[in-house]
């Protein structure tokens, strides 16, 4: 822990943490400071002026990051017969039903996304105060309920993460590795960003976006300029 305290005040002296930065320049100060040796995620928090306890101001929704966040995702499918072959062929890490069902309520969730068939949610929705806690539950506003499973799969593999505020109104993601090009980070940040946008809902009064931040899994936080993130 002193090693790391010692390795974020050099960080932090390196810029004036209290000056906001545009996209590129926050990416490359990320990067410049990196002082691991594996390959970092980097992040991105905004805190945007949201009652999510409020159901007109709930922040969810998918967005495709167009460089991919460079982590391997597992991905789980509920459905059966020649769909359950379809997303096997489709590459699909666990394909199941009352099966996959079980196992899940017996505590072992071993994926990053959850995708079903229509059919399937008579079974699926048992498990909603499992799956719902962690973020898991497949739902046909986010594409996780639909019949074109191959679709579905290639797009969580491809780079498609899901969003949701939580209760302090903040909403994360990791948006990409310290290893990436920096013009494929500010892509990503950018594509995050709009999406975040566009899903504003219309039960928010005053400012929507207040604060935004990158950083990366061992490193700095770095202030982003919100006016040149929502202009």
């Amino acid at each position: 822990m002193v090693v790391r305290s010692k390795r974020l005040k050099a960080a932090y002296q390196s810029f004036d943490k209290m000056i906001p930065q545009n996209v590129a320049e926050a990416i490359r100060l990320i990067i410049g400071n990196k002082k691991t040796k594996f390959d970092e995620t980097i992040e991105i928090s905004m805190n945007l002026g949201v009652d999510p306890r409020h159901a007109d101001q709930m922040v969810r929704g998918v967005v495709a990051l167009p460089n991919g966040t460079g982590k391997s995702v597992r991905v789980a499918v509920f459905t059966k017969e020649d769909k359950a072959d379809e997303a096997k062929a489709a590459g699909a890490d666990l394909v199941g039903a009352e099966d996959l069902a079980e196992e899940i309520q017996n505590g072992k969730i071993d994926f990053d996304r959850c995708i079903a068939t229509p059919d399937m949610m008579a079974v699926v929705g048992k498990l909603g105060k499992v799956l719902g806690p962690k973020g898991l539950m497949p739902n046909p506003k986010l594409g996780t309920v639909t019949p074109n499973i191959a679709d579905a799969i290639k797009a969580a593999k491809g780079g498609e993460i899901e969003f949701r505020v939580e209760k302090a109104g903040i909403v994360q993601a990791g948006i990409g590795k310290s290893s990436f090009a920096q013009e494929a980070l500010v892509e990503n940040v950018n594509a995050f960003v709009n999406a975040i946008l566009k899903a504003k809902p219309n039960g928010v009064k005053g400012t929507y976006v207040e604060r935004v931040t990158l950083s990366s899994t061992m490193g700095p936080s770095v202030k982003l300029d919100v006016a040149t993130l929502t202009n």
